[in-house]
Order: C-alpha cells, then sequence, then structure tokens
C-alpha cells in the first residue's frame, strides 16, 4: 500500500475553487472559468491514479483519528477509482452544459449554483476514496448538505417543498449509517472498507446479522432509489435539469450504489452475505424496484419525472448484479454504473436543452421537435436505446453481464426480471420518441439547437456511450478495473 496526497488533492481542488468563484460572483466569465478550471485539475488528479488502479494497486492517506480505532483515512482503489473517474469526467461535460443552461434560463442565483456544484463534487470524490465508514458517513451527508441548495435552487414552494423531502430522506439514512457502521465497529472492531468483507471472522446470531444489513439497507437504499424509500428522487426534479443531471448521473444516486458494493462487498462480503441469505433480501428489493418504477414511468407526462423513474429503475439494475453474489453479476453492476451515467446523463442535458429553448416540459408536448432539434434528438435516440438494452450502446453491453451473471448462479429470476424491464424501458422512451419524429408539431416555426455550450456536451455524453458500448476497455479500461474487481471481492470471500 502506497502512501499519496493525490486522493487529498483531488477532493480538495473543488472545495479550495469555491472561494474564487464566490469572490468571482459579478464576473460570470471568470466564474465559470474557475468551475472548468476546478473540474480540469480534479479530472487530471484521478487519472494519475488510473495506471495503479488497473494494476490492482491503491494508495491511502491517514489523516487524523478522532479517536483510538477511528481514523479519518483516504484509501483509492479500484472501486474508488472507477468511480471517481466517472463522477470526475462527467463533471467537465455537467460544467460546459451549465453555462449554456443557467445563461438560456436566465437562472438566479448562479455564483450559488456554481460553489455548490462545487462542493458537492468534493463530496462525491471524498465518498470514493474513503477508507472507512467513518470517512464515508462524513463525506456522504456533506453531498447531502450541500446538494440541498441546488434542489431549492429556484426557491419556489415545489422546489422548497421538494427541498425538505430530500432532507427528510436522507439524513435519516445518514443518522441509520451512523447506527449500522457503530454495530460493525462493535462487534468487529474495525470500520475499514476490505475485499471480502468485515464480518469473516464473527460468527453471529441471524436475527442480529439481519437488523445490521437492515439498517445498511435503509442508509444507502435511500441515495440508491431503492423502493419504497425513493419519494425523494422525482420530488427533487424541480430542480434545474444540470442538477437532475448531477442527482442522477453523476453525485447523489450514484454514491448511493457504490454505496451498496461496498456495503455487500467491502462490509459483509459475498460468503456472509450467501450465508445469512442477504443476497435473497437485497435482490427482492431490486427486482420490486425494477419492475414497479418502470411501471410508474408510464404514467409520467413530464419529461424529467418519467426520466427520474427511469433511474430508479436502473439503479436497481447495479443492485441486483451485486445481489447475485456472482462474479459476473457483480461485473455487470458495476459495469452499468458508467453505463447509465453516460446514458442517463445525456437524456437529461436532452431534457434541459429542450426546456431552455422551447420552454417544453410534457412529453405531450413534444410533436415534431426533432425536426428544429436533429442533434438534440439524435442524442436522445442514442440514451433511450441503450437504456433499453439495445446494442451496440454500453446499455446492452452492462445487461449482457447481468444475464450472464444470473446463469452463472443458476438463476432464472433476474433474467425474466431483465428482459420485461427492458420491454417496459423501450415501452416509456420510445412514444417519445414517435412524437419527437413523427408527429407533426405546433408553434416551432423560428426555432433551432440550444446553445452550443449545451447541444456539444449532449452530443459527446451519447457518442461515449456508443463508444463504451463498442470497446468497453476505451480510454480508461473501465470494463479491466471491474472484472479485476469482481474477481477480488469473490477471491477475498474464498478462505
Amino acid at each position: 500500500m502506497d502512501l499519496s496526497f493525490v486522493p487529498l488533492f483531488a477532493i480538495l481542488v473543488s472545495l479550495i475553487a469555491v472561494v474564487p468563484i464566490m469572490l468571482s460572483s459579478s464576473k460570470p466569465n471568470l466564474r465559470e472559468f474557475w468551475t472548468i478550471l476546478a473540474a480540469l485539475i480534479k479530472f487530471g488528479l484521478v487519472l494519475t491514479l488510473l495506471p495503479g488502479a488497473l494494476e490492482g494497486k491503491s494508495v491511502e492517506l491517514h489523516l487524523v483519528d478522532l479517536a483510538p480505532g477511528l481514523p479519518l483515512a483516504l484509501k483509492a482503489d479500484p472501486m474508488g477509482v472507477f468511480f471517481a473517474t466517472i463522477a470526475s469526467g462527467l463533471w467537465i461535460f455537467t460544467s460546459f452544459y451549465s453555462i449554456g443552461y443557467v445563461r438560456g434560463a436566465g437562472e438566479m442565483k448562479q455564483t450559488r449554483y456554481f460553489a455548490s456544484f462545487a462542493v458537492c463534487l468534493s463530496a462525491t470524490i471524498g465518498i470514493a476514496f474513503s477508507a472507512n465508514l467513518l470517512t464515508f458517513v462524513l463525506f456522504y451527508e456533506m453531498l447531502t448538505l450541500a446538494t440541498y441548495p441546488l434542489v431549492i435552487h429556484n426557491e419556489k414552494r415545489e422546489a422548497i417543498e421538494g427541498g425538505r423531502k430530500y432532507l427528510a430522506f436522507t439524513l435519516t439514512a445518514g443518522l441509520l449509517l451512523v447506527a449500522a457502521s457503530a454495530l460493525v465497529y462493535h462487534y468487529t472492531g474495525s470500520l475499514d472498507f476490505t475485499p471480502g468483507g468485515l464480518f469473516t471472522e464473527v460468527d453471529l446470531p441471524q436475527h442480529v446479522m439481519l437488523i445490521i444489513f437492515i439498517l445498511f439497507l435503509a442508509a444507502v437504499g435511500v441515495k440508491a432509489g431503492i423502493m419504497p424509500i425513493h419519494g425523494w428522487l422525482p420530488a427533487a426534479m424541480v430542480a434545474p435539469t444540470p442538477v437532475s443531471a448531477l442527482l442522477h448521473a453523476v453525485a447523489v444516486v450514484k454514491s448511493g450504489v457504490f454505496a451498496v458494493i461496498r456495503v455487500v462487498g467491502y462490509v459483509f462480503g459475498t460468503d456472509v452475505m450467501a450465508g445469512y441469505g442477504l443476497g435473497e433480501i437485497l435482490m427482492v428489493f431490486a427486482g420490486f424496484t425494477i419492475i414497479v418504477a418502470s411501471l410508474l414511468a408510464f404514467a409520467q407526462d413530464n419529461l424529467k419525472r418519467r426520466l427520474a423513474y427511469s433511474t430508479v429503475g436502473h439503479l436497481s439494475y447495479i443492485v441486483l448484479g451485486v445481489a447475485m453474489l456472482t462474479p459476473l453479476g457483480m461485473t455487470g453492476g458495476i459495469m452499468h454504473i458508467a453505463a447509465h451515467a453516460t446514458m442517463k446523463i445525456t437524456l437529461f442535458f436532452c431534457a434541459g436543452a429542450i426546456y431552455v429553448n422551447l420552454h417544453r416540459t410534457e412529453i405531450s408536448n413534444l410533436n415534431g421537435i426533432a425536426k428544429v432539434m436533429p442533434w438534440t434528438m439524435a442524442a436522445f435516440t442514442i440514451g433511450s436505446m441503450g437504456l433499453a438494452g439495445i446494442p451496440p450502446i454500453n446499455g446492452f453491453f452492462s445487461k449482457w453481464y447481468l444475464a450472464m451473471g444470473s446463469l452463472q448462479g443458476d438463476m432464472l429470476v433476474p433474467i425474466f426480471i431483465l428482459v420485461l424491464s427492458g420491454l417496459l424501458n423501450a415501452g416509456y422512451f420510445f412514444p417519445i420518441l414517435h412524437r419527437a419524429y413523427f408527429k407533426k408539431g405546433e408553434g416551432l416555426e423560428g426555432y433551432g439547437e440550444a446553445s452550443p455550450l449545451m447541444v456539444v456536451p449532449i452530443m459527446i455524453t451519447a457518442i461515449l456511450s456508443v463508444l463504451f458500448g463498442l470497446f468497453p476497455n476505451l480510454f480508461f479500461g473501465f470494463f479491466d478495473l471491474a472484472v479485476d474487481i469482481s474477481t477480488t471481492l469473490f477471491n477475498s470471500s474464498t478462505p
């Protein structure tokens, strides 16, 4: 294990950028310069950790002991680097897109918006590089608090109510996470994230292990959008669309499913999960969420709310892959973090471009818009097809591995869930495309594409969705990382 300050610098860079962002409130171009610069530096720092992660190496940094045996510490292991690479990379595109969005929509309090965004990314990278549950809890709560100003950004009644609901769910989850962590420390004497888990040498009664697991499931399940504790997520769609992209593709909900992997693979361990029947419990919640969220998506006429329910369902694809407790299922779940990120950020970017350009939010009002916004709707088509599992987009690749993981574990129910949800995905996405391409629109004369600051990021993330479907190891070696992470977790769990 090597000592390195890079994880700390990667966390601090956007936190430090908050100061010049705030001081540049009267100079928008300079303010946005600091945002972009921080995003580029953060991504660059994370990339320096990637070669070591691909070799299975980790770097760590001990910060301070809050009490004997309770250190605040950072560790950039392959799983953390995988997540940090996705989050920091997509922040660059979100930053450029945000500039076009807030200016095009005439948003108020833009300085607070960019400052809050920067704090969110610091918290997200902190979550990725947390070496133990204590450090994780601190950054997890930091992310909750930093996201709140973004959820209530327009400060209208609906936004305030959505923000209160968001805090009620996520702060309660934080308390449950503290309780679960305390029990782990009581029974194991450690809070460190350890491949294979902390309970391998501990023989606990079934009911005690079940209580600890349920506490963790409720704690991380809120941000992971697991039903029935998902209600904050659709309510938070009152936020500006780049915030929705942050919530759904980059930071908050991805932190939730990242936490699920940490809990299953690094706290309990796959052997303990299987031995106590905890994988089956997790699988039931995941399968229920996938199907019900897909059905609820049909009922949403508001485009962002339909995308929100789609996110709820697709997050549980990741949870389902983890719950299978098979190497291929785990690989598919990890890969779906990256796949869903590029596809869903594309779709939310498209929704924002439509709103800023045409001031339309309802699906029933999208007739014929492909004629005036062809690039935007081409990107939307790619994202929709990918989420439905149509090759060669990256959603197909991750779902393929999820299906293979199901067969590896001699389980047919997950395959049934995957096939049914794929059909449901097509069912709630393709009517949008039919309206956009084949129905005659009204009031579209004189309109074209949105600002290039919005359209270019849209096209880049859509193209990345295709490229990563064709070449899963392109640029960052995501597939190799996912396989290595999965192999490590299962080998560590085997005596």
